[in-house]
């Protein structure tokens, strides 16, 4: 029986992530010549060509797509044991690494982990990034999970699983005194208008309905950045569509009023997570406490 050369697969691993031989020698700290000899020998052994050569680029062959799906479970399972040993899973006390990208609520965040928090058995990690440096860091089990307002798609060499957790409409939110003058639609061309920046779900939505209504509106600010969006919500005067969760203190203290609701215009929040052999106890603590979706 022929014993597999884990050193060899390793490197084919890294030249079929990379697509290119130098690229995968640089990260390997090796030399083309003794990388490319490396993968020949494991050609040899397996009796089967790997590589289709395109130029200076490296194409899989049929098998050699078939051999990377061995290999990024072979290897996955290896970053998810270290990852496992790392959060202390198998200790006391266990750590739970949250990714969240910078554009979700932090009143949202704070609903979610609220089963955690607190708990003197849990060391929580919460990281904010772009969603594409969250799944590199999920991809290599230094996440444990990613909330997101964006869903993802999985593939053969990313196999996420993202699941709506929540659903919030949005609404019209202002100062409590201009609530009960507040004429909608046709004081949206007239007021101080803030919103979600231009590419949000929540924008796009709401400039269909303006549209849908035939109306011309101009924004005050347009923000990225939901945290900012609540200051300027708050300290404005102005009026801001935003999820009703997002100002949910505001609205509590009586700083805010909900001018009006608005169906029509959504926001969904994701939980995505890898596909992992042993999922930590501590996600199912969580998922099993989801914030509960919400119609406005």
């Amino acid at each position: 029986m022929r014993n597999l050369n884990f050193h060899h697969l390793y490197y084919f691993w890294t030249v079929a992530k990379e697509g290119h031989l130098t690229r995968a020698a640089q990260q390997l700290h090796v030399s083309q010549s003794a990388l490319s000899s490396q993968i020949k020998q494991l050609e040899e052994q397996l009796g089967q060509r790997l590589f289709d050569r395109e130029g200076r680029k490296l194409e899989l062959t049929t098998v050699g797509h078939r051999v990377l799906e061995y290999a990024e479970n072979i290897f996955g399972l290896g970053s998810e044991l270290l990852a496992m040993l790392e959060s202390g899973e198998h200790q006391q006390v266990q750590r739970l690494r949250i990714g969240a990208v910078t554009t979700l609520s932090r009143n949202f965040q704070d609903n979610f982990l609220r089963p955690v928090i607190g708990s003197p058995d849990v060391q929580l990690v919460v990281e904010s990034a772009t969603l594409e440096e969250l799944l590199e860091r999920l991809r290599v089990h230094k996440l444990d999970l990613i909330l997101s307002n964006r869903a993802v798609a999985a593939d053969a060499s990313t196999p996420w699983r993202c699941r709506r957790i929540a659903q919030q409409s949005a609404c019209l939110v202002g100062p409590p005194e201009g609530a009960d003058s507040f004429r909608y639609p046709e004081d949206l061309e007239n007021v101080l208008l803030l919103a979600p920046a231009p590419g949000s779900d929540i924008r796009s939505q709401f400039d269909l309905l303006c549209e849908e209504q035939g109306l011309n509106v101009h924004y005050h600010a347009e923000v990225e950045d939901m945290a900012m969006l609540r200051l300027l919500a708050r300290d404005s005067g102005g009026i801001t569509v935003v999820p009703e969760i997002v100002v949910q203190d505001e609205l509590q203290q009586g700083l805010l009023r909900n001018y009006r609701p608005l169906p029509t215009v959504q926001e969904n929040f994701y939980a995505i997570m890898g596909k992992r052999q042993f999922a930590p106890k501590l996600l199912s603590t969580l998922m099993e406490g989801e914030v509960l979706e919400r119609e406005h």
